[in-house]
């Protein structure tokens, strides 16, 4: 039996109202697969699910660092597999859910880079970047690995730093790396879900919705409790949809509102960029909300698939 289910999808899609109930069901837990959710004191603005969200269903990967700390995909893939090693050697079933696709592919396919020691190659990047500026590291990738350079953009300078870093310290590139742990069986082998809607708007009202929400909550009180606490406001964490435009408007740089806009502008793109991501994933069976559905028909498509599907025995755990 396939004791592994993955659950991909835009934010604000519904994933972790799913998540929660297929492990009541199927005596599983959670795994939280999403980037900003690994920072403790973060909770309003990257909805992480409340005690009463939850149900009793124990939930990984949440609140694992500390905002000012870097977090990075091997970190996440380090502490994530043993959890979810455990979760299956006890039996259960470990629902992973979450929006963040590298994230959920490095750890299925188990390619990831580990990081390395500190030898200095990181910092020596990263400053030639503040005084250069990173063109310069750009075109070198460029010429040293012009297909991972085509896939990245010249203000993704994380992952050019990395990219470079990965030669420098290994020599060989990241896309030699990758096309070789392609051909490697995948660390785990779930069944994948993923969440869309039929009607896109009713997608962008959600995540609408929930932009009012969180102010309603009392994200601003939550940014400046982190700022207050020295927590550095250019820190990756920080740079985060929902925490960036909001400091932003702190710093008098714009108003709430237009802050609150700005915020649902950004979080529709990323959702449009969610979604291409996780379109390649030709494993993914996808479960889309026609207008007037409710969570509970979709929990309804997710039982008939795992039904379905002859690596799940799911009439065993009390499926009706």
């Amino acid at each position: 039996m396939n004791s592994i289910i993955c659950i991909a999808g835009p934010t604000a899609s519904g994933k972790t109202a799913l998540a929660v109930e297929l492990a009541k069901e199927l005596n599983g837990e959670v795994v939280s697969c999403d980037s900003m959710q690994v920072y403790r004191r973060m909770d309003i603005g990257t909805a992480k699910p409340t005690t009463d969200e939850m149900q009793g269903i124990p939930h990984h990967m949440i609140d694992v660092a500390e905002p000012d700390e870097d977090f990075s995909v091997s970190r996440y893939c380090n502490l994530a597999a043993p959890i979810v090693e455990d979760i299956v050697s006890r039996g259960k079933t470990a629902v992973i859910a979450g929006g963040t696709g590298l994230y959920m592919d490095a750890l299925i396919q188990g390619n990831d880079f580990a990081p390395f020691p500190s030898t200095g190659v990181r910092e020596k990047l990263e400053q030639e970047a503040r005084a250069q500026g990173i063109q310069v590291l750009y075109d070198r990738l460029k010429s040293i690995d012009p297909e991972a350079a085509g896939r990245l953009h010249l203000s993704d300078q994380k992952r050019i730093i990395r990219a470079l870093e990965v030669y420098l310290e290994t020599g060989e590139t990241i896309t030699e790396h990758n096309r070789k742990t392609q051909l490697l069986p995948p660390r785990f082998s779930p069944i994948w879900l993923g969440l869309d809607f039929e009607n896109r708007a009713e997608l962008y009202e959600r995540i609408d919705r929930r932009v009012g929400i969180m102010l309603e909550q009392g994200l601003i009180g939550e940014i400046q409790g982190l700022l207050s606490s020295g927590i550095p406001e250019k820190c990756t964490a920080m740079q985060a949809i929902g925490y960036k435009e909001f400091v932003a408007a702190l710093n008098g740089e714009c108003t709430l509102e237009e802050a609150a806009d700005q915020v649902r502008q950004s979080s529709r793109r990323y959702a449009k960029r969610q979604l291409t991501w996780f379109r390649r994933n030709k494993s993914i069976h996808w479960l889309t909300r026609k207008p007037g559905q409710d969570g509970g028909e979709i929990l309804t498509q997710a039982r008939q698939l795992l039904q379905e599907n002859d690596s799940w025995n799911v009439i065993a755990y009390g499926y009706p």
